[in-house]
């Protein structure tokens, strides 16, 4: 197989690779059958020279991962949680829930001003858990696990952008955004049938260096028992079906490896309290924007002053930032949309990876963790999964 050649540069301001992780990042949308060559294409570098680069940059951690990702918001249950920890336990709490709770995706330390509202809620985690399960449950657990005193709930009633694209946003001038409003990204859960449960698992894996090849999914066929144009036809229904996100190369954006700087330095989370009733075109105005890499309707609650509208920045200046965001906000001014309240809240420590979404590995996780599965499922007299949640 392949390996990474150490000669080969790995710096994200390479020109070469620049131009590999520009596309790599955050563009190649759906289903890629042959991602490797869809990269050569859209950056016009030689596939040889792709294949090499990304190989480079995984081995030398400036790449994190490389997979086809899943937007797991239409397979599992999902929700942002603040969580109120004492500071004496901020620490622990963290390293739990990165490194031995699976479901917690983005794991930040994030600070505000601490006369704002919700500033006491330092410790932010994304969460999925696999469909049948509860979240107010799964949080539950999690404060007996690390002491935190208090969570709030805040699931995506709908996104309006979903991307990364560092690099590509690292020359983004304030104010710059697309002629067309954010897109409509629903949360509703979607069935799947046995065969596609059974390929989504491969499918979904980040790949090792040895695997970045041509056609790299006949190994991935294999693995799930099946020929390779059967995973590929169910690979293209479960994109069909809304399933697909992107494939997708992630940095390593804010520790310094490989010789590079710094991918981004400041990661943003901004909040906008705008009138009941206008959320979804306040989103979509604030999801127009370049510099955005996620925005979504969520519910704050009074922790938060009653926000509704959340999006995520990231650069390494923090006053450019406070630019895009200032042009954001007098874009909403602009367009007649009225602001009762916005806030900042700055990541810090930060450990990003994917939540897992499969039943099968939640009740594993459960059982190697003393925990009954069955105790941890949602009710169905309760509705299913309660919207948001306080404790």
């Amino acid at each position: 197989m392949p390996q990474a050649n150490p000669e080969v540069p790995i710096r994200v301001d390479d020109p070469i690779n620049a131009r590999i992780l520009a596309v790599s990042e955050d563009r190649l949308v759906g289903f890629q059958p042959d991602p490797m060559r869809a990269i050569s294409e859209q950056a016009g570098v030689e596939l040889d020279t792709v294949s090499e680069r990304v190989r480079a940059m995984l081995k030398g951690g400036v790449i994190r991962r490389v997979r086809q990702t899943v937007l797991s918001t239409s397979l599992a249950p999902g929700a942002l949680v603040a969580w109120q920890v004492d500071d004496n336990r901020l620490t622990t709490a963290f390293d739990f829930m990165s490194q031995h709770d699976p479901f917690s995706g983005h794991v930040v330390i994030r600070s505000a001003d601490p006369a704002t509202p919700g500033a006491q809620y330092k410790l932010w985690t994304t969460l999925k858990v696999p469909q049948g399960y509860s979240l107010s449950k799964h949080c539950e657990l999690l404060i007996e696990r690390t002491g935190a005193t208090a969570f709030r709930l805040m699931p995506a009633k709908m996104m309006f952008t979903l991307g990364v694209g560092h690099v590509r946003r690292r020359s983004i001038e304030p104010g710059s955004k697309s002629d067309q409003p954010g897109d409509l990204i629903t949360t509703s859960l979607v069935e799947l049938t046995d065969m596609e449960w059974r390929v989504l698992p491969p499918l979904k894996r980040e790949f090792q260096e040895d695997e970045l090849v041509p056609e790299p999914w006949r190994a991935r066929a294999r693995e799930a028992g099946v020929d390779y144009q059967t995973f590929l036809e169910i690979a293209r229904q479960l994109d069909t079906k809304g399933v697909i996100g992107r494939f997708s190369t992630f940095l390593e954006h804010v520790k310094k490896v490989g010789g590079s700087g710094r991918v981004t330095r400041f990661n943003a989370l901004f909040h906008w309290k705008v009138p009941a009733g206008r959320e979804v075109e306040a989103g979509r105005e604030v999801g127009r924007f370049d510099i955005m890499t996620h925005a979504y309707w969520r519910e704050g609650g009074p922790e938060f002053r009653g926000v509704n509208v959340m999006g995520v920045a990231h650069g390494l200046d923090k006053d450019l930032l406070l630019e895009h965001k200032a042009a954001i906000d007098r874009h909403l001014a602009e367009r007649g949309i009225d602001v009762g309240y916005t806030n900042v809240f700055w990541g810090g420590r930060s450990e990003i990876k994917p939540s897992e979404i499969l039943p099968g590995a939640y009740r594993d996780w459960c059982r190697n963790i003393g925990v009954e599965a069955k105790k941890l499922e949602s009710l169905e007299e309760d509705g299913g999964e309660i919207d948001i949640e306080t404790r």
